[in-house]
């Protein structure tokens, strides 16, 4: 009995052109090669399948008894072949009710997901989004098994492996924000010494209870109060508004908070760098029509956020 490990499976395919083109000359012009080559490839199969496949009669080649039944067999056989190797299909977004899962922090549930949404809803109104919550670092194991399509946060924070990808969306900063009519903080500008002598609300899922300002000040041998300690934005802008408290924060929260509450915004007193906010997901996904859309949506909406933090800052320019 032939073994499949012993038969080159290259020949199917000139065993289908032979069997169509009843000639050695057309097959190997059809296969472009040459006919010589083709004569070649004919003697392999007879050897392989211990059979003449195709004889000289006074009409032409034709096929042995053996040739005709495996005919079928090896169409079909080729047919299932080429729908396997076919690239995929389009993703269709109108139609799709697909599920994706995005592991996110705070920050872009609150600055991501509302502008996603929104464009989600009008490309692709039947996907379903699952968020879950990020604490720290990277789920490593859960985008290795395919349970979150995405992981996005400060890149800082997540420090991701190298093994998976990654794409830089934007960059944020650090500000403060304190209520409008704070005793410590009169003037436009935040000292140092205002800064490391206040008190501060802090938000963490650390169980130190620290945070990266904390970090950085810890390296240069400083330290500040923490008063409060609270796991998300929720109740942030009222609890300032309404205590001596200084929350330090990205930026973009920190501008969307003023807005609706009395707080006033200032710089950072410390040379913190800016943060990169970044995507993470598994090489396997990269090429997944689907997951590759759903990526570029990700991407357009922070290209969108970018533009219009550059335009707002124009504005605030301008009218100074």
């Amino acid at each position: 009995m032939a073994e499949l490990r012993n038969f080159d499976l290259n020949l199917l395919v000139a065993f289908k052109a032979l069997m169509e083109e009843g000639s050695v000359s057309r097959a190997a012009e059809r296969m472009c090669i040459s006919q010589s080559a083709m004569s070649h490839v004919l003697q392999r199969l007879r050897q392989q399948l211990d059979d003449p496949v195709l004889v000289r009669t006074p009409k032409g080649m034709t096929p042995t008894q053996r040739a005709l039944s495996l005919n079928g067999p090896i169409c079909a056989l080729l047919n299932d072949i080429e729908r396997v190797i076919q690239p995929p299909e389009e993703f269709a977004p109108a139609t799709s009710q697909k599920r994706f899962v995005i592991a996110a922090s705070d920050y872009v549930e609150f600055t991501l997901l509302p502008p996603l949404i929104e464009k989600l809803g009008r490309q692709a109104p039947n996907v379903e989004i699952l968020v879950k919550q990020l604490n720290g670092k990277i789920p490593e194991s859960e985008i290795n098994d395919a349970d979150i399509d995405v992981a996005i946060g400060f890149d800082a924070v997540l420090d991701p492996p190298s093994y998976l990808e990654k794409e830089e969306l934007f960059s944020e900063k650090i500000i403060s924000v304190v209520r409008k009519g704070h005793p410590e903080f009169p003037d436009e500008e935040m000292s140092l010494d205002q800064f490391l002598s206040a008190r501060h609300m802090l938000m963490s899922r650390r169980t130190s209870g620290t945070g990266l300002i904390d970090d950085w000040l810890e390296q240069r041998g400083l330290s500040r109060k923490i008063s409060l300690i609270v796991p998300n934005f929720l109740a942030a802008p009222w609890i300032v508004a309404r205590t001596d408290l200084v929350l330090s924060l990205p930026a973009r929260i920190g501008e969307c908070l003023a807005r609706v509450a009395p707080l006033k915004i200032y710089q950072l007193p410390i040379s913190l760098p800016e943060y990169k906010l970044t995507m993470v997901w598994h090489s396997a996904q990269k090429k997944e029509p689907a997951h590759a859309w759903f990526r570029r949506q990700i991407m357009d909406v922070c290209g969108e956020i970018v533009d219009c933090s550059a335009t707002e800052a124009e504005g605030e320019t301008t009218r100074l």
